[in-house]
């Protein structure tokens, strides 16, 4: 058994979707059947890619979320049928105090992530943290600095919108 948290972009660009789930799939692959666990936020981009994946291979997937009006502020239609499965799917949905979406609550729920974890998978282009907090690169910095084993996933070819 091992749990497998993810960070990511969500700002993925159409294009790179289909290269950064065939990259999922390759880093857990080695742990499916073997009891994997997805731990994910499953906002858009990278964490539901990821979500998606994890029960593509038979895993349980484990579903943070950072406040308690995340679904009604944060998600979007564009991608509230997706949420709304997976969450659906999920074998725990954990959502945290936070009455509303904030840098504070993004913050705790890669804390979560981290302490439900034995290993990440960032989806992550490398660039430094933005300095706002809650981010891909603060999650990955995060991760190393308590010893979590960190697996950067980016394909050749994947690309942030914008």
């Amino acid at each position: 058994m091992i749990a497998i948290a993810v960070t990511g972009h969500l700002d993925l660009t159409e294009a790179s979707v289909p290269l950064v789930r065939e990259a999922l799939r390759v880093a857990l692959r080695p742990y499916a059947g073997g009891g994997l666990t997805g731990v994910s936020c499953i906002a858009q981009g990278a964490d539901s890619l990821f979500a998606e994946v994890v029960l593509e291979l038979g895993g349980r997937l484990v579903v943070i979320v950072p406040s308690r009006d995340y679904r009604r502020e944060q998600v979007g239609p564009d991608h509230a049928v997706v949420f709304d499965r997976l969450a659906g799917a999920a074998d725990e949905v954990l959502v945290l105090e936070h009455a509303r979406a904030s840098r504070a609550a993004y913050e705790d729920a890669n804390r979560v992530l981290l302490r439900r974890a034995e290993r990440l998978v960032a989806v992550w282009n490398g660039e430094p943290p933005s300095g706002k907090g809650g981010g891909t690169a603060d999650a990955v910095s995060e991760a190393r600095a308590a010893g979590l084993p960190v697996d950067v996933v980016w394909p050749t070819g994947a690309a942030r919108r914008g």
